[in-house]
């Protein structure tokens, strides 16, 4: 039996593990929050070395990308530099692949043409497959980079832009404290809206979820949000707030999905290879074979 286990800053209220078959394989798939701890965080990578099949970064990034080139966030590839054996991945191999895939299917299948719409992703530097497909959709969108980023009242509207600034700024906000740019900890937890004009503007809102849930208003009535993960308490906070239908782009396992990192992971270990090894094709070439679609929650008609 393979294991993959997801090592996150997130807190750990979002803990959890299930047994699954996947392409004739037995797995265990894991998530352990750390609580912001990163001390703890670091340990954990070191352990768990050599134990199992694949380690994910989870509740952070180890890359941002743009194109065809990644920056390294300086604290924490230096927080899992005690993994020396365990492939470690952080789901860009998905991210640039599956979530792409995913906005292409949206329109494809019928499931929510893009084209003329709305659309607000929250981070485009966190999710540039994603980012790319909306760009190539036809739809009106804002890339929330300033906005939810770095707190600043600008509202990228081009892809072009998104690529200019991210060559110039990217290099410079990596090597800068993580926890300046993303909520590790209790502070997942926390919600503090911002922007809210450019949510309600949207017809769909996507990218990561603890942006969404953080920054989000009270009420989205008839929206549609794409994302990564939803657990059954982020399906009722997003009922509460009238938002029509959610979709996930990692399958349903027991009822509910694990982040990007672990999936993955799940890849990584099926293939036998170190990420770095693994080419975009044979991750389009796996995903084929597992058939993982959208997964459309309805939860307000």
């Amino acid at each position: 039996m393979k294991r993959v286990v997801s090592v996150s800053l997130g807190t750990s209220k979002r803990d959890k593990s299930a047994e699954v078959n996947i392409l004739g394989e037995e797995f265990i798939l894991e998530r352990r929050g750390t609580d912001g701890d990163m001390k703890r965080y670091a340990e954990l990578f070191t352990e768990l070395d050599g134990a199992v099949d694949c380690l994910g970064v989870g509740g952070a990034d180890l890359y941002l990308q743009i194109e065809e080139k990644k920056y390294a966030f300086r604290e924490i590839k230096a927080l899992i530099a005690g993994a020396k054996k365990t492939p470690v991945v952080d789901g860009g191999g998905l991210k640039h692949t599956l979530e792409r895939r995913a906005i292409e299917q949206l329109t494809t299948e019928g499931i929510f043409p893009l084209k003329g719409k709305k659309a607000l992703i929250v981070s485009a530097v966190d999710r540039f497959g994603m980012a790319q497909a909306l760009d190539k959709s036809g739809a009106d969108v804002v890339y929330g980079d300033f906005l939810f980023g770095i707190g600043l009242p600008i509202p990228v509207r081009s892809y072009r832009a998104v690529r200019i600034l991210g060559a110039l700024l990217l290099p410079i906000i990596t090597n800068l404290p993580f926890k300046w740019f993303y909520p590790t900890g209790e502070k997942q937890e926390k919600r503090t809206p911002k922007f809210p004009k450019y949510f309600l503007e949207a017809d769909l809102i996507c990218g990561d979820w603890h942006y969404i849930r953080r920054f989000m208003p009270d009420k989205l009535p008839g929206k549609t949000i794409l994302t990564q993960t939803l657990r059954a308490s982020d399906l009722e906070l997003l009922k509460e707030a009238g938002v029509h239908q959610a979709i996930t782009t990692t399958p349903v396992i027991n009822g509910e999905t694990f982040a990007t990192n672990v999936m993955q992971g799940v890849i990584v270990a099926h293939l036998g290879k170190r990420p770095e090894d693994i080419s975009e094709q044979e991750y389009l070439d796996v995903l084929k074979e597992l058939d993982w679609k959208p997964n459309v929650i309805t939860l307000n008609a």
